[in-house]
């Protein structure tokens, strides 16, 4: 099988939970209800807690699309994460889809843009702008805590933009999230240099999460245009088992791994 052909296959398996979103939300029916993941907690099957405190969930939209593109956010961050036409790109945590619809005109109609959140009012309106829009490289889907259920060894980017310290769950989020990248593919995440109970998280203990759910740092930039940090990651060597995996914590200004789950 060549690999145009695997990527038409994978984009037949978005497409119809996508389309089936997008009907539902415009009141055009004819859909069954989506499948909905198990939303159960991943730390009983082996993965460490998060050791540290988890942001609640913010608003699903950021802040204005027009303060946002007065500031070429998506821009600046879709250049640092090496975003190109014809690529395929998961945008984890979505929300209303500012970068959704931004993606989906870079990549272009040789590319792919999954949409991804567990908001289901988020997804719902989201799924409304892309069947309005007729954005036809665009797929919406829902994701858990735990794990974002993204096609394996499917994306050449995934991009995590003010959403990871939201995650209540990052070593099985993080570790199931490992196995969709193609060979080459990079996790791209903007965050805040904040305590992660005030909507961010400092990079050195986000750099530790990664580093322990088998990714590897290969680019840091602080960007006030971007409202906080790009720090992008590739998988390394082999992804780990759950019980080797040990958390991170902050104690006394550095970070350190946990002895136990």
């Amino acid at each position: 099988m060549t690999e145009a052909v695997r990527r038409r296959a994978r984009g037949a398996r978005w497409l119809a939970p996508a389309l089936c979103l997008a009907l539902v939300a415009s009141g055009l029916g004819g859909c069954g209800p989506a499948r909905q993941p198990d939303d159960t907690s991943t730390a009983d099957a082996g993965f460490p807690r998060a050791d540290r405190p988890v942001s609640p969930a913010g608003a699903t939209q950021f802040s204005t699309e027009a303060q946002r593109d007065n500031q070429d956010e998506a821009q600046e961050v879709m250049d640092l994460a090496g975003v190109r036409p014809g690529m395929t790109v998961a945008d984890v945590g979505a929300g209303e889809g500012y970068y959704t619809v931004r993606l989906a005109a870079r990549v272009g109609r040789k590319g792919r843009v999954l949409a991804q959140d567990i908001d289901d009012g988020a997804l719902h309106r989201l799924g409304a702008r892309v069947e309005r829009e007729r954005m036809t490289n665009v797929s919406v889907q829902r994701g858990a805590p735990g794990d974002p259920r993204l096609p394996a060894r499917s994306f050449d980017r995934v991009l995590m933009v003010h959403m990871y310290h939201e995650v209540s769950e990052p070593y099985a989020f993080l570790w199931h999230l490992w196995p969709a990248l193609r060979k080459g593919g990079q996790v791209a995440v903007v965050d805040r240099d904040l305590p992660t109970d005030r909507h961010g998280i400092p990079p050195t203990l986000l750099f530790c999460e990664f580093e322990a759910a088998g990714f590897r740092l290969i680019a840091f930039h602080r960007k006030p245009e971007i409202s906080g940090y790009h720090a992008q990651f590739e998988a390394a060597g082999n992804r780990p088992e759950p019980g080797e995996m040990r958390s991170c914590r902050i104690e006394s200004g550095k970070v350190a791994r946990t002895k136990g789950r």
